[in-house]
């Protein structure tokens, strides 16, 4: 459904993308992650047709965006973050003009603005100047020009920034049946946005796209916890035994009970280790309480991924984004 191949965006010396590669299917809800400056909103700029590529191609329903721009955006639908509308403008006149834009006229005009204002919820306010608007009420209006056409993309740039929490769980209920018949980019600094609708997540850093991972696979660690009788000393010794383990580290212990976290080398198989550590206990006459995956929650994957970033390239970003 889109595909992205090498893509890059210079701004003189800085890099802003570099090299990114993915795919995404139909129906996919996909969080687009990375701090300010990694150049999340280049690539949601490309996507949308809005920002040439300098090198690269992107691939929307099997046509190279670049020689179909026209054609392909009428399919996209696109929230950047901070929306450039019109305050003196009507939210009626405001989505007449975004639907003229888009290309919608006379009958499936009018049915497409009507299906918006339902979906976003923002009929009181259809004849209030959006300068009198709240933020919620601005994005939700944002929302829905971005909604117009019916788009089968809808790349969406904070999309719950300023919605109090009972429109953010309307908004991601909207984001859930948009996915039934469109794909779904979301970028978002709320990683709960991201663990309640997203199938996978691509995370930038600099520039560059360092992971592309079902979210699901992200939770699982390659680490175990692991409650036993055994002692800790004991414990230690006795799994050492154990093909594939790398390190053992006791969390706590008592005198009827050690819990301990194990991890495991990249190539070996968790099912394996797992089997092979509840035998090993077992036939050593010890009780085994408690053994499992250790699971991560994002915002500790998050920070691990960007732990490591150079220094060179933290000043670079920091001065790209300022």
């Amino acid at each position: 459904m889109l595909t992205v191949s090498k893509l890059k965006r210079a701004y003189g010396d800085f890099i802003a993308a570099d090299a990114v590669d993915f795919s995404i299917a139909k129906g996919e809800i996909v969080g687009l992650l990375g701090h300010n400056g990694a150049g999340k909103t280049t690539v949601m700029k490309m996507l949308s047709g809005y920002l040439e590529p300098s090198d690269g191609h992107i691939y929307f329903e099997g046509k190279r965006l670049s020689d179909h721009v026209k054609s392909l955006q009428k399919k996209i639908g696109y929230l950047p973050e901070s929306l450039p509308v019109y305050p003196e403008m009507s939210v009626a006149e405001y989505l007449d003009y975004a639907a003229e834009l888009k290309g919608l006229r006379d009958i499936e005009k009018q049915q497409e603005i009507k299906r918006v204002i339902n979906a976003t919820d923002i009929a009181a306010k259809l004849l209030a100047p959006i300068a009198t608007l709240s933020r919620g009420y601005k994005q939700r209006v944002g929302v829905a020009q971005a909604l117009l056409g019916k788009p089968v993309l809808l790349i969406l740039d904070e999309p719950t920034n300023g919605l109090d929490p009972q429109q953010t769980l309307q908004m991601r209920e909207l984001i859930r049946s948009i996915a039934k018949e469109a794909t779904v980019i979301l970028s978002t600094h709320i990683m709960q946005e991201v663990d309640a609708l997203c199938d996978r997540v691509l995370m930038m850093r600099a520039g560059k796209l360092v992971l592309d991972e079902k979210l699901a696979d992200l939770r699982v660690s390659r680490s175990l916890l692991l409650a036993s009788s055994m002692k800790a000393d004991e414990l230690k010794k006795t799994l050492g035994t154990v093909t594939g383990i790398k390190t053992i580290e006791v969390l706590t212990r008592s005198d009827d009970e050690t819990r301990a976290r194990i991890t495991i080398g990249d190539a070996a198989s968790i099912k394996d280790i797992c089997a092979a550590i509840a035998r090993t206990l077992i036939n050593a006459g010890a009780a085994l309480y408690q053994l499992h995956s250790e699971t991560r929650d994002l915002e500790s994957l998050f920070r691990d991924v960007n732990l490591h970033l150079p220094q060179e390239q933290k000043k670079e970003v920091i001065n790209h984004a300022a």
